[in-house]
């Protein structure tokens, strides 16, 4: 007779686990509170419904086991071991034994409604962080839900819940043919893709739109497709998901595009890792007390620009050098030194476009002015202060933009030296740093070159054989 569950007190699994209370359960196996006897130590023990005597291990528990095995990252609860409980002969068990991760899983904590939208941010970053490591390796989960991440405490206010990932059962090897039985609607249904419902190929856009519904259920605490199975799998096929419209435009943007019905038009989930980052600095308030920024002096800061003006243009050996630095440094394609005019933004060194300028209001490096900061957009496409600019949705195709400003030696933004890519990425703390003392250095030849034309203009004019010297200070560049 199957041995009930709950009743493993008696049983020292492989000589060391001793099962304890039920601490959760799913339809193929139910997970135990154990101990690690040899260790000393708490685990968790996932133990599988019992299978025919003499036969292998089931699918699902082999497929698990296989999973587990292979991924080694901080967003996924590691297996540390794995059996068969033959206490009862002819009934054998097949079980794992993971680290024990204390803390509620985010279906409890979303029912507890303790989630603020930091919180949400930082657990949004982790599950994408974790689901990009295993699509890497061809991994697609599938079943990602609120009761399969785990939020993990560490025992002090200090230190943040972090987010971790359980649960592959039915995950499977993304490069693999699809066999027929593969091809099954397999997953929980109210958090299914489309392509799930309809029985498509299914990749890892199908873990992006899962866990775009997992995200909204933080904010609205309440399940998007409700409902028995067969109508919550096919409601989604004919309503799109409802992002409500006092979230941010960076969650609404980020949301909206995870959630797209068809998975080609769905970000990757490196674009959603990267969109999730910034909106956790952002979150986070990084510069909630600094005081509002001086509106800036249109005047005064045109009075600046206009003291380069005559002295600087398109082609100047220095600028290039600068931009080609810039280039290098930031490791993109494209690199901008340029001047902030009225109405206008002047190109003085463009390497790698064919773009000379642009109108002011349609470029960033204007914001970047009035902002009196440097901006680093690592996905133009899901980020608002880029998200609908002509440079990103045309046909130039800008998906990295940063930039930092040229300030005269009064305080003005004359000017922005800007690094383009045309694929999302990061900046380094170091390659930002770089950029801004590129900046510097623009500031000095600025002023070198205006105090080469004044001195020049101060000089007697030459008469007879005498030239007039040529004055040029050295400098860095």
């Amino acid at each position: 007779m199957d041995r009930p569950y709950g009743s493993y007190a008696d049983v020292l699994l492989k000589q060391r686990y001793r099962p304890g209370s039920v601490i959760g359960h799913g339809g193929m196996a139910k997970v135990y509170l154990a101990r690690d006897e040899q260790l000393g130590r708490d685990v968790a023990l996932k133990l599988f419904g019992a299978i025919p005597a003499g036969s292998e291990a089931t699918p699902v528990f082999t497929a698990e086991l296989r999973m587990l095995a292979s991924l080694n990252h901080h967003g996924i609860v590691t297996l540390l071991d794995a059996g068969i409980d033959d206490s009862v002969p002819d009934e054998p068990h097949p079980f794992l034994i993971m680290e024990l991760v204390t803390g509620p899983n985010l279906e409890q904590a979303i029912r507890a409604g303790d989630l603020t939208p930091r919180a949400i941010a930082e657990i949004g970053y982790d599950l994408a962080e974790a689901l990009e490591y295993v699509h890497a390796r061809g991994i697609v989960h599938r079943d990602l839900k609120p009761s399969n991440v785990l939020l993990a405490q560490y025992g002090t206010t200090e230190v943040r819940m972090r987010a971790r990932l359980t649960d592959f059962g039915i995950a499977f090897d993304a490069a693999a043919a699809l066999g027929p039985e593969e091809t099954n609607t397999t997953g929980t249904a109210a958090y299914l893709s489309p392509e799930q419902v309809l029985r498509d190929l299914v990749g890892p856009a199908s873990d992006v739109y899962a866990l775009g519904l997992v995200l909204l259920e933080c904010f609205t605490r309440h399940i998007e497709f409700p409902g028995d199975p067969s109508a919550s799998a096919v409601s989604r096929l004919k309503s799109d998901p409802i992002v409500p419209a006092d979230l941010s435009s960076a969650w609404r943007s980020l949301l909206t595009a995870m959630l797209q019905r068809d998975p080609a038009q769905r970000p990757p989930m490196r674009d959603v890792l990267l969109a999730l980052r910034q909106i956790v600095v952002d979150e986070a308030g990084r510069h909630r007390n600094r005081p509002a920024p001086v509106p800036i002096e249109e005047t005064a800061r045109m009075n600046a620009v206009r003291r380069y003006e005559s002295y600087v243009g398109p082609g100047d050996e220095v600028f290039e050098r600068v931009a080609n630095l810039a280039r290098r440094v930031a490791d993109t394609p494209v690199a901008i030194v340029s001047m902030i005019e009225h109405d206008e933004i002047r190109f003085l060194a463009h390497p790698g476009t064919e773009l000379t300028g642009l109108a002011r209001e349609d470029g960033l490096c204007s914001s970047i002015v009035a902002h009196d900061e440097a901006w680093v957009i690592e996905n133009c496409l899901l980020d608002p202060r880029s998200s609908e600019n002509d440079l990103v949705t045309g046909d130039f195709g800008m998906r990295f933009y940063a930039g930092v400003p040229i300030r005269s030696p009064e305080g003005y933004n004359v000017g922005v030296i800007s690094v383009v890519d045309f694929t999302t990425r990061t900046l380094t703390e170091e390659q930002l740093a770089s950029l801004l003392d590129l900046a510097a250095l623009v500031t000095d030849e600025l002023e070198l070159q205006v105090a080469s034309h004044q001195l020049r203009s101060e000089l007697p004019v030459s008469t007879g054989d005498v030239p007039t010297p040529a004055v040029r200070y050295p400098h860095a560049v």
